[in-house]
């Protein structure tokens, strides 16, 4: 492993198959990445003190910070961080102690606290804050500071989840093409 994947307290990260992590970002502890996912620069991912669950074809795009609420007298059994299949995480966006459905597009600089739950096909826009423990429902589009929801998603929108995660798809296997054809020359 590299120094940017790096074990913590005896627990190693698990990568599926396919999966590109950048070589600036960061990867701690008692983390899964499934099959086809990608961590993009200077993202970091910390599983140091509870587990963190990443599905398959998920995007944690540049500078994200993704990380758990441990378990203390305040919050027993904290709150791991799980993510669904094709969930793309926007620049920036921060999700801590949350668990995420399949198909959620989380926008760039969002943030998502401590036992909130967002469900399958949920956009969240850009800037906006999940308050702890809010549940934001299947099918619609949420904005703002707290978050609200706004309208039902389209039927186009609903098809962008598995669109956006096959487009990071295949841009992470071209990242990596490139890593092998740099090793090798």
């Amino acid at each position: 492993m590299t120094k940017s994947i790096r074990s913590f307290k005896g627990m190693q990260p698990k990568l599926g198959s396919d999966v590109f992590v950048d070589i600036t970002a960061t990867v701690i502890g008692d983390v899964e990445l499934g099959d086809d996912s990608s961590v993009w620069p200077n993202t970091v991912i910390r599983g140091d003190m509870h587990k963190i669950r990443i599905g398959k074809r998920c995007s944690i795009q540049d500078a994200s910070i993704l990380h758990i609420t441990h378990a203390s007298d305040y919050n027993p059994g904290g709150y791991p961080l799980i993510l669904g299949d094709e969930v793309t995480v926007g620049h920036m966006a921060m999700l801590h102690g949350c668990t995420i459905g399949n198909q959620v597009l989380i926008g760039m600089q969002a943030m998502v606290m401590d036992g909130a739950v967002i469900e399958d096909k949920v956009v969240l826009g850009a800037g906006s804050l999940v308050p702890p423990g809010k549940v934001l429902q299947s099918g619609h589009l949420y904005v703002g500071r707290p978050a609200k929801m706004v309208r039902p998603l389209t039927e186009k929108e609903l098809a962008y989840f598995s669109y956006t995660a096959g487009n990071y798809v295949k841009l992470k296997n071209e990242h990596m093409e490139e890593e092998t054809t740099e090793v090798s020359s």
